[in-house]
């Protein structure tokens, strides 16, 4: 039936202050309906009492004609005609008493059952329900004041499932009752109008099947109009019928569909992820109220954003009021002593600062990014959403003082301009991936089931421990702060490069894809949502060391080496383009058994994520130019070495021609004529073997005087 007005069923959970008012109105109703029915109930009440009495007062009078023959009057006689006239008046009024006690059944059952079912079962049900509601609705207050005290500093686990399973439940029955209390206030705007009217219709039917008999005329004038109003009626059931099972399932399917938006936690991020393209934002904040010079108060209240205003309503109040103005305005995530998930509002000015607090870090987490979208003015734009998403990575650099851990791919994935100065074979995150890379499937990058280490652990444990066994087989006393025994150093201490920075290490994991340019985003991406799901904050403070031969990570309180990664082990380094804190590295080491292995380090610094970067391709930089100075000596020395050994046997060459001379002339000497001849008339003459030891020796006697 049009006209009707409906209560949202859809908006129970949100439990908005606009919701309330509109159920507030309802309720007026409801009161008015109430009052008026009672009213009505006590006119038919009325005319039913009037009925029986008329009814037994009838049917008395018929008894008391019939009993006129029994009566003895002192001075009146038997009056035959007396008698008898009244004995024809008894039998008429006796059959009036009948048709009056018909009326008085057919009122019973058409006109005051009706309304008093409505009466006290309707009414009865709706003031039962509103009951139930307002202590489901104050449980769940309590519930979650109870959960927004949990302290910071003294987290227990047990309190803290103890809040969160209260929330859940308080939540869930206030949920549950108001849908079904909301369910009962439609069907009595349906209920009210058959209320009305069939009480009505059965005291109109019971008149007119009164005076049938006499009033044919007006019978058939009553029965048109009343068969109108009964087919108006039996529409009204239908449509009652139709929308009440509407209802029910809309019930079933809100219970189904917010169960997991019960419990106060972080749902989950696959299907509900942070969205920072937003412009407008309403729910539930705690505000911070100072109640003296140190001490406050948090009041939660419902906030929204209205143009560039945030506004606050009450529970109680008809409109919101202004909070603060939001044009250029800047937010960010602060720590507080007694409240998580709280964030900071400062107007442009300095001069009013807001403090509030969210219920969930995603919910935190989307109130930034709105505001921030807000304070560029981004809503004055046509295309809200479309800009919004173009500088969303903004929200990101708010969230401290522990970086934001729902992000999705892209967000991770910045625009593409490469870093100046850095070597060609250095990939950046900020680069553009190229179309091979488009194709690669981001498994192909990282595993899903690739193991995350949170804590700090040496890339090369095995060889180290290969090393630490040869030592102890060899007898030597090993340092325990990890320092070699002999006083000497690994690195070279005359290292032209020498520069220190504060980072945190969050955690490192194995990838396939070493040469893909999206392998740091992309672990960057897995690492951060990972220490999200784990709920993992605490980070190792580190001191990184870069040098021209290697990047150490150093103990700030006693000064030990706890890592050290060989410069010429770093495959790939890079920093997030708009978070300046996020940086890692790509390492490739070898085990013991000879495999070859990528594994990427992710830290986070103070905002020296480009630095760092641009600190190490200077050193690899000047390590590639000191490799070259040193390949070029070399080379020269070879050279050198070659040409002193030409000269060596150039010599020898030389000295070995002199000595066939020197032996060509012993020989011609010794074959003259004048030599004495032998006894039996023949000349002396040597063999040839004699001759060959003789110039063996004069040679090696020349060649030992010439090498000294």
């Amino acid at each position: 039936m049009p006209g009707i007005e409906k209560l949202p069923i859809e908006e129970t959970l949100e439990d908005s202050p606009q919701t309330r008012s509109l159920l507030g109105v309802f309720e007026e109703d409801t009161v008015a309906i109430s009052n008026y029915c009672s009213q009505l109930y006590q006119a038919m009440n009325r005319i039913y009492d009037a009925q029986n009495e008329l009814s037994a007062a009838t049917h008395l009078t018929s008894r008391l004609l019939k009993e006129y023959d029994k009566q003895r009057f002192p001075l009146g006689g038997d009056d035959e005609v007396m008698s008898s006239t009244l004995q024809q008046f008894a039998k008429v009024i006796d059959e009036l008493s009948s048709c009056h006690a018909v009326l008085s059944t057919q009122l019973a059952d058409a006109m005051m059952f009706p309304i008093t079912q409505f009466k006290e079962r309707e009414l009865k049900e709706i003031l039962t329900l509103k009951e139930v509601f307002q202590i489901a609705s104050d449980d769940h207050d309590t519930a979650i004041n109870r959960y927004s005290r949990l302290s910071k500093r003294r987290d227990n686990d047990k309190m803290r499932a103890e809040a969160v399973e209260d929330v859940y439940t308080s939540r869930k029955k206030q949920h549950q009752t108001m849908m079904h209390y909301f369910c009962s206030l439609n069907t009595l705007q349906y209920k009210k109008k058959m209320a009305l009217l069939e009480p009505l219709l059965g005291y109109m039917q019971a008149q007119i099947s009164f005076f049938k008999l006499g009033s044919e005329n007006l019978t058939q004038q009553w029965e048109d109009f009343l068969g109108t109003i009964g087919a108006s009626v039996q529409n009204v059931r239908r449509e009652m019928e139709e929308e009440a099972g509407q209802m029910q399932q809309t019930i079933q399917q809100m219970e189904m569909s917010c169960d997991p938006l019960y419990a106060p936690c972080d749902p989950d991020l696959v299907h509900s992820p942070v969205c920072r393209n937003l412009t407008r934002k309403q729910g539930y904040l705690y505000i911070r109220n100072k109640t003296g010079l140190v001490s406050s108060s948090w009041e939660r209240q419902y906030f929204f954003t209205q143009g560039g205003n945030l506004m606050q309503q009450g529970r109680g109040e008809v409109a919101g009021g202004l909070v603060t103005d939001l044009d250029n305005c800047s937010v960010m995530a602060v720590d507080s002593d007694d409240r998580r998930f709280c964030f900071q509002v400062t107007s442009f000015d300095g001069k009013k600062v807001v403090t509030l607090q969210a219920e969930s870090r995603k919910d935190c987490e989307e109130w930034i990014a709105t505001i921030n979208n807000i304070s560029r003015r981004i809503y004055l734009s046509e295309n809200a959403e479309e800009l919004a998403a173009r500088v969303n990575q903004s929200a990101l650099e708010a969230v401290t003082p522990s970086p934001s851990f729902q992000q999705r791919h892209e967000s991770m994935r910045p625009s593409s301009k490469a870093r100046a100065g850095r070597a060609s074979s250095i990939s950046s995150v900020g680069s553009e991936p190229s179309p091979a890379l488009s194709v690669l499937s981001l498994d192909a990058l990282v595993a899903p089931d690739t193991p995350i280490q949170f804590d700090i652990i040496s890339p090369v444990s095995e060889e180290s421990a290969g090393q630490n066994k040869a030592a102890a087989q060899s007898g030597r006393r090993s340092n325990p702060f990890g320092e070699s025994g002999d006083g000497t150093s690994e690195d070279s201490e005359d290292s032209i490069l020498h520069q220190l920075f504060i980072v945190r290490f969050l955690g490192s994991m194995e990838v396939k894809a070493a040469e893909s340019a999206d392998v740091i985003s992309e672990t960057m991406r897995q690492i951060l949502a990972a220490r999200a799901i784990h709920n993992i904050f605490r980070m190792t403070e580190s001191h990184l060391l870069v040098t021209c031969d290697c990047l150490k990570l150093i103990d700030p309180q006693t000064q030990v080496t706890r890592l050290r990664f060989p410069l010429s082990s770093v495959l790939q380094f890079s920093s997030h383009q708009d978070n300046k804190r996020l940086f890692g590295f790509l390492l490739q080491s070898t085990s013991g058994r000879g495999e070859t292995r990528a594994v990427c380090y992710i830290f986070e610094s103070n905002n020296d994520g480009e630095k760092i970067c641009d600190s190490i391709a200077l050193a690899q930089q000047i390590a590639f130019h000191s490799e070259m100075d040193r390949k070029a000596e070399e080379k020269k020395k070879e050279q050198d070495k070659a040409k002193e050994k030409q000269q060596e046997e150039l010599c020898k060459q030389r000295q070995i021609e002199k000595d066939l001379e020197e032996q060509s002339r012993l020989i011609a000497a010794s074959s003259r004529p004048s030599n004495p001849p032998a006894a039996d008339g023949q000349f002396l003459v040597l063999s040839q073997s004699q001759s060959e030891d003789s110039d063996t020796g004069e040679v090696g006697k020349k060649k030992g005087e010439s090498e000294a």
